[in-house]
């Protein structure tokens, strides 16, 4: 896809740097190149140059890097500008580029490009944003393999095999006088099967990487002075939170991003939920409920030698979210003789910790993890978002209908039409079927110069 204007951006991030990137892309480049560094850099050669502002003075002095279309990045053609990282030298080099007849980029746009010009599909693009945006070495990496096309080949797999199963059932439908009940045939079923074991897969590695994108978000919730605090410091390996013995030290909500075993874990320390004594209070037990309702899960953080029947979970588990999964954590064990789990409650797992000793900490971290199935990362994982494993599960929805509609309805049109929907599904992920809505979000949230 051509376009008809040239877009300029720093491709290195703002502030003070010792290098920095300004790319240019699209049809004026060349000229733009020329007119700048007083002539068009060879292809693909790094050329030491001064890049000159509209009276002659030199703005910065650094390398030249020319692209030809559509042998790069965005496929269109490229130039690249390394100078030194002053954010004046970086904002008056882009200013001159403009000047010469390029706009300023939107946020995403050269990777946008990219995509339109069929360099990358969609996935792919996201995973360009996932790689910047890694927060472990392992969610990194399964984001370079997203980035390499791994699983857009596995999309792509699964989009051959929904094919295949439309060739039969259409051909089928299309050419009755075969006088063969293809409803009846073995064939079909074994397909239909196979495609759901496919999906299930692909899911179950989509959800891995997804978790391995976002993580996990717990909230650490209970009575004032239970530990919750503590037990945040002790799960991130440093003082993130201020403990002390006064009651309501903390009111507002401390996040900390930590990770365990290669998944990211968002850990939420709350007020401690009681009878509010001022409007302070009464505002940070409000939020600790609003940030509970959004969790993947809640650890409700009990003083096991203050409260050892767990009478603050028994006042606190009517007000606790619905759908949101408890678990007990018995704090301050190294202060108790004989430890009381509370097993009269039924429910919530329990698990039984020192904030202080660390004892119990392993057993925690574990729990964390089966909680979302996590498992540790292997050589193979790939990167993936919520809007993928939804996708996912749109097209699986639809080929569990066709399913149905074979065994229980024996209907070939509608069961047809069930596995074009499911196709239709599946190519969003990658982009050969995709609203402009969609890509104003996805590319909306790139970096400006990305």
């Amino acid at each position: 896809m051509a376009h008809i204007d040239t877009i300029a951006a720093a491709a290195t991030p703002a502030g003070r740097g010792r290098v920095a990137i300004v790319r240019v892309s699209g049809p004026r480049t060349p000229e733009i190149a020329a007119t700048l560094l007083g002539d068009l850099p060879q292809a693909r050669v790094a050329t030491l140059a001064p890049f000159p502002d509209e009276h002659g003075e030199p703005i910065d002095v650094g390398i030249a890097l020319f692209f030809p279309g559509p042998h790069s990045y965005t496929g269109e053609h490229v130039l690249e500008l390394q100078g030194h990282g002053g954010p004046v030298v970086v904002e008056r080099l882009v200013a001159r580029v403009i000047a010469l007849g390029a706009r300023r980029a939107e946020p995403g746009e050269f990777t946008l490009r990219a995509y339109l010009n069929d360099k990358i599909d969609l996935a792919q693009a996201e995973a360009v944003a996932d790689l910047i945006d890694a927060g472990s070495a392992d969610a990194a990496r399964a984001a370079m393999r997203s980035l390499q096309g791994e699983f857009s080949t596995m999309v792509a797999g699964l989009i051959d095999a929904v094919i295949e199963t439309r060739v039969y059932v259409e051909a089928a439908i299309d050419f009755p006088e075969e006088e063969v009940d293809f409803l009846a045939d073995t064939e079909l079923a074994t397909r239909l099967a196979q495609l759901q074991e496919h999906f299930a897969a692909i899911a179950a590695s989509a959800q891995q990487g997804r978790l391995l994108r976002d993580g996990m978000t717990v909230v650490l919730a209970g009575r004032p002075n239970a530990g919750k605090s503590s037990l945040l410091n002790r799960l991130a390996g440093y003082d993130a939170a201020i403990v002390t013995p006064i009651p309501g030290t903390t009111r507002d909500v401390v996040r900390e991003r930590i990770e365990i075993d290669g998944m990211p874990l968002h850990v939420l320390d709350t007020a401690g939920l009681r009878e509010a004594q001022d409007a302070v209070e009464v505002e940070g037990v409000r939020r600790a409920h609003a940030e509970m309702a959004k969790a993947d899960g809640v650890l409700f953080v009990i003083d096991s030698a203050a409260d050892p029947e767990a009478d603050a979970y028994r006042a606190e588990r009517e007000a606790l979210p619905t759908g949101v999964p408890v678990t007990l954590v018995f704090n301050k064990i190294d202060l108790v003789d004989v430890l009381s789990l509370a097993n009269t409650i039924s429910g919530p797992r329990r698990i039984a910790v020192s904030a202080t000793t660390g004892q119990g900490l392993a057993s925690l971290r574990d729990h964390l993890k089966q909680a979302m199935q996590f498992q540790t990362p292997a050589s193979g994982s790939i990167s993936a978002r919520q809007r993928h494993i939804d996708a996912l599960e749109r097209a699986r929805h639809h080929v569990d209908a066709a399913v149905e509609l074979l065994t229980q309805r024996r209907a070939g049109e509608l069961m047809a039409e069930e596995l074009r929907a499911a196709q239709r599904s599946l190519d969003q992920i990658t982009g050969v079927f995709s609203s402009d809505d969609l890509l104003g979000r996805i590319f909306g949230s790139f970096c400006i110069g990305k």
